[in-house]
């Protein structure tokens, strides 16, 4: 069985940390994120992929290969215009040889069961099976109401609160036999959510969903981003962490030079080659990337540093992201849910918040 994954959107709502970065190679507790997803296809037997993707191929192919290292076999094939989902799907066609697949998308971050997801798919005889989740809020999702036998009646593609008649929405993860890619016109921008789905309820093909209490995100938004750090690091979710844990909640990468009169609160993990100076200060919930160095007496809780990030002494970091090579001076403050991106920035003042920042909680 193969599976495709959906990895050639923009990230428009993760902007600025996808300027250079695509989303599904985001470091995720210091590993890109399309490897967790790789982790979780091996552990259902999983092995040969399809990755859908648009302009950062290079991206994927540079740091994946074909897959050898991995225990992989992947596939590279590239948008040379967006497709949307079902297009991206029938574009890749010609590679899917089996009766029948998997089609994830690239933001997805979940422990879904896919071995009992195609169990009963394969049970109801289905030409597609849909993962469902149920939210707080499904207004933002695709609404997915089914019946008493689990097959799918409505696709609503975020509704307004007047039509909720579930919680239940689209999670993103499909089982789909080969005859589905009959739905999907050549050559065309087309989507699951508003064609294929809503045309194969109305013809009333054998479209089911298949309900799941498994851990799900789209990790979509800065503000999710940071939440799937802190889900994770409050281990709701499996998770092979980076480094070696030498104390409760603490991950050390290799060849670390901490001081001992550096304070670290867990849960924190932190990567390879990094630099802790005296009276340095980490709070939970926050990740530090390789090659990082946090100067004396500086304070960083709940938040996410990049690869090579320099902190000057006596500078402050709550709740924020610094992206790959942010250098900061003496006396910094970065807070408030900033993001910190593609520049260095050397200013002695301790009510400075950063100009170049986007508020998380300004973002849908």
């Amino acid at each position: 069985m193969k599976a495709v994954i959906l990895v050639g959107g923009q990230g428009t709502r993760l902007r600025p940390l996808t300027h250079t970065i695509p989303k599904a190679m985001l470091p995720l507790l210091n590993i890109p994120f399309l490897k967790y997803v790789f982790e979780l296809l091996k552990r259902h037997g999983i092995q040969e992929i399809i990755l859908s993707t648009g302009n950062f191929l290079d991206i994927f192919e540079n740091y994946f290969g074909d897959g050898t290292k991995h225990d992989l076999k992947i596939r590279y094939v590239k948008e040379d215009e967006p497709l949307g989902t079902a297009g991206a799907i029938k574009n890749v066609e010609k590679y899917l040889d089996d009766d029948f697949f998997i089609v994830l998308n690239g933001d997805i971050l979940t422990d879904l069961n896919i071995t009992k997801l195609v169990e009963y798919h394969q049970s109801k005889k289905a030409l597609a099976t849909l993962a469902l989740a149920s939210v707080e809020d499904p207004t933002s999702y695709g609404l997915v109401p089914i019946d008493s036998k689990g097959k799918v009646v409505d696709f609503l593609e975020k509704p307004g609160w007047d039509k909720v008649v579930t919680n239940f929405i689209n999670a993103g993860t499909y089982v789909f036999k080969s005859e589905v890619l009959n739905f999907i016109p050549e050559g065309m921008n087309y989507s699951f959510e508003k064609g294929v789905f809503p045309k194969m309820v109305e013809k009333e093909e054998k479209i089911y969903g298949f309900p799941s209490n498994a851990y799900w995100l789209d990790i979509g938004t800065p503000q999710k981003y940071l939440k799937a750090h802190h889900d994770i690091l409050e281990r709701q979710i499996k998770f092979n962490f980076k480094g070696k844990q030498v104390k409760p909640k603490v991950w050390i990468g290799k060849n670390c030079k901490i001081s001992a009169e550096a304070n670290i609160f867990g849960p924190v993990v932190i990567g390879d080659n990094c630099q802790i100076e005296a009276n340095a200060t980490i709070f939970g919930y926050t990740t530090i990337g390789d090659n990082c160095m946090i100067g004396s007496g500086a304070t960083i809780g709940e938040s996410i540093f990049f690869k090579a990030c320099k902190v000057g002494s006596s500078s402050i970091i709550k709740k924020s992201i610094l992206c790959n090579g942010i250098e900061l001076g003496v006396k910094v403050n970065v807070e408030d849910m900033a993001i910190a991106e593609e520049e260095k920035i050397s200013l002695v003042d301790s009510s400075y918040n950063l100009a170049k920042k986007e508020r998380l909680n300004d973002r849908t």
